[in-house]
């Protein structure tokens, strides 16, 4: 028998006075004798400046159930879907509500640094699963990781380990810093700054924005300009750096300084376009044209997601959730409900192997680990389609991309 349920309309026009979204599938709410039920949660920027990013996060997640065929295992798995608002207290209350009211088992995305920070806690006190794609706030794996959560796919250290030193064995050797101000910014801005200077350049000065709501950054990329760096550092994403992009152009600061926008997703290049974004270097863990198997995961999962391409923070929504359901059903569905702390320790003892990613594993502070690429925007000649936009420059192992579990201060980590 099939439950009633909301039409997505009507989830969306709620969604918008309530300031969260629950979407729970008509499958998930049919519920036979002794089937197993999982509950999985997605707390993203579904309104703001990310919102393009995490738009194919549902798609990526359920991509996953199909894959992982949990259909045919006789599960029900529900995925529930909330809009942060870019608000830490938002996600918490809806975190909170999830799993004490709708009994939720892992939440496998909370966006950003800020809110994701503020949920960590709530995951380990309530001994839930937390798999983060999309904050970038390297304390998850430093001095707040968890025994509750994985930190899946980059973070600030790996973008300044990766870009900063790209960069400066460039010619790169000084810099300024413009950023968002909120966990995220400060710390790119603070771990770039490390590689920088423990390189031997040198750092003119740092302005932050407020995050977020601003849209005219002319003030901040004068003060970056008349600094005399020879590189402005872009320590925001989305939609902000786009702006902050064009504007720099229109400005001609972009004629006096390198622009690198330190978290640019294939996304950001894609609103960009190839005549603006062209030579631009970035960072990522994942491209679809990396290989046959993300080309074959990309035709799988493209048509339900036509107009955006899954970036790498999606896609690790993907091999996150994959990897948590091949751990589900190894130890039991009945005995992983029981204890989150239980699931995460068995993540990582367990190799990762996915279509996004390919083989990899997941270390004893919470960081997975997988190669990272640094990849050039094309030129517009170069482009097959309006998708064809990166090449491979340089692939870093893992331990070459991201910080050293002894230098993250990890107080899980065994010394």
């Amino acid at each position: 028998m099939v439950a009633k349920h909301h039409t997505r309309r009507a989830l969306l026009g709620s969604a918008v006075a309530a300031g969260t979204l629950t979407n729970i599938p008509a499958r998930a709410q049919v519920s036979g004798a002794g089937r197993p039920r999982l509950r999985l949660g997605i707390i993203a920027d579904l309104s703001g400046p990310y919102a393009d990013l995490s738009r194919p996060s549902e798609v990526c997640a359920r991509q996953a159930l199909e894959d992982f065929n949990v259909s045919a295992r006789g599960w029900d798995v529900d995925v529930l879907v909330a809009d942060h608002q870019n608000r830490a207290d938002v996600a918490v209350a809806t975190a909170r509500r999830w799993i004490d009211q709708d009994g939720l088992d892992a939440l496998v995305e909370v966006s950003t640094s800020a809110t994701s920070l503020a949920v960590n806690t709530i995951v380990r006190e309530k001994n839930k699963v937390f798999l983060a794609s999309g904050p970038g706030t390297s304390d998850l794996t430093g001095a707040q990781c968890s025994p509750n959560t994985i930190h899946w796919v980059w973070d600030t250290a790996m973008l300044a380990r990766s870009v900063g030193s790209s960069v400066l064995r460039q010619g790169g050797d000084s810099w300024f810093f413009l950023g968002a101000d909120y966990a995220f910014g400060h710390q790119l801005a603070r771990d770039t700054t490390a590689i920088v200077q423990g390189g031997g350049g040198r750092v003119f000065g740092s302005v932050f924005h407020p995050f977020p709501g601003t849209t005219d950054f002319s003030s901040f990329l004068i003060r970056a300009g008349s600094s005399g760096a020879k590189v402005l550092g872009l320590c925001n994403s989305g939609a902000d750096l786009i702006t902050c992009v064009k504007q720099a152009r229109e400005f001609g600061i972009a004629r006096r300084m390198k622009i690198v926008g330190l978290l640019t997703y294939d996304t950001t290049v894609h609103s960009l376009g190839l005549q603006e974004a062209q030579g631009l270097q970035i960072a990522a863990t994942y491209y679809w044209d990396l290989n046959d198997r993300t080309r074959s995961w990309q035709a799988r999962v493209q048509p339900k997601t036509p107009k955006l391409y899954p970036n790498m923070v999606t896609a690790g929504i993907y091999s996150s959730t994959m990897h948590y359901l091949k751990v589900v059903a190894d130890m039991g569905v009945a005995e992983a409900k029981l204890d989150g702390a239980a699931v995460v320790a068995r993540m990582k003892a367990m190799p990762t192997d996915d279509d996004c990613f390919g083989p990899g594993r997941v270390r004893e502070d919470g960081r997975k680990l997988h190669p990272v690429y640094l990849l050039e925007a094309k030129k517009p000649a170069e482009s097959r389609h309006e998708w064809d936009m990166l090449k491979v420059v340089e692939t870093l192992t893992p331990e070459d991309g991201f910080r050293p579990i002894s230098e993250g201060g990890c107080p899980l980590v065994r010394t």
